[in-house]
């Protein structure tokens, strides 16, 4: 499985709004959101359309208008992010539970491709449906407060400031290590 550009615009999206929530912020621009995690306007517009027709996003127009979580944080898995927005996470379709199809194999039932195929899907699908987005953001909070970095969407003008020297310090392309995962992050205790 191989996220798309569309769902990981998608996942980072929501995050933001997660964050948003957070710090008590009611409504995050199109404009903002796109600025700050660098993504095309349009294509997020179109985005966020797709979370919204879903019930994942709300939006308020207006001038001061924007989009917020339509439900808790807690609510919304991983997982049925990407199924919406990349489809099935199987990656061959005999192996998928919402899209099944019959693959060329003559003898299916005792194929070891479509064996070895289905643990991989249901490790990838045990992985993103463990996880709400509550569990994303809280890491991601934990993590910069651990990192003395503002937290995103301060109303404070030097919070504000702050933020952005410090993203220049990192210069945003730190490399994450293997025990930086959701699962070490969250289980202190976990190794593999």
């Amino acid at each position: 499985m191989k996220l798309s550009k569309k769902g990981e615009y998608a996942l980072r999206a929501l995050i933001e709004l997660g964050l948003a929530a957070e710090v008590k912020r009611d409504l995050v621009q199109v404009s903002e959101l796109a600025e700050k995690e660098h993504m095309p306007v349009k294509f997020l517009e179109q985005i966020l359309q797709t979370l919204k027709g879903a019930g994942f996003v709300k939006s308020q127009r207006g001038k001061f208008g924007g989009y917020s979580l339509a439900k808790p944080a807690r609510e919304i898995t991983i997982g049925s992010i990407v199924r919406l927005i990349d489809g099935p996470l199987a990656p061959i379709g005999c192996v998928s539970q919402t899209a099944y199809e019959k693959c060329s194999c003559p003898d299916e039932i005792h194929c070891g491709l479509r064996m070895l195929m289905l643990d991989v899907r249901n490790a990838i699908a045990g992985i993103l449906d463990r996880y709400s987005l509550a569990d994303v953001v809280e890491v991601t909070l934990r993590k910069l407060k651990r990192d003395g970095v503002p937290l995103p969407y301060a109303t404070d003008a030097r919070q504000r400031s702050a933020q952005a020297s410090a993203a220049k310090k990192t210069g945003g392309k730190a490399r994450l290590s293997a025990v930086e995962g959701m699962l070490s992050n969250l289980l202190t205790d976990y190794s593999i």
